[in-house]
């Protein structure tokens, strides 16, 4: 945490712990979302998009993939 932030009054700040998945469960979807795109090249952003687009359609079928990697238990 800076130092030189200003905090409004009436705004408290709760540090993070460095490994906190359950607050940015979407960030376990990179793994899913590079699989088609690790170690290729392409020449052109559209070719890259294409395969991207593709893969997001792929996600709606992958319904049970995407709960495991983005559901948490709550312990209270």
């Amino acid at each position: 945490m800076s130092k030189k932030i200003e905090v409004p009054e009436g705004i408290i700040l709760e540090p993070l712990p460095p490994y906190s998945p359950q607050l940015q469960p979407a960030e376990r979807l990179w793994q899913l979302a590079d699989e088609p795109l690790v170690n290729k090249s392409f020449d052109s952003l559209d070719e890259d998009e294409e395969i991207l687009v593709e893969r997001c359609q792929i996600f709606f079928l992958m319904t049970a993939e995407i709960k495991a990697l983005t559901a948490f238990s709550s312990v209270a």
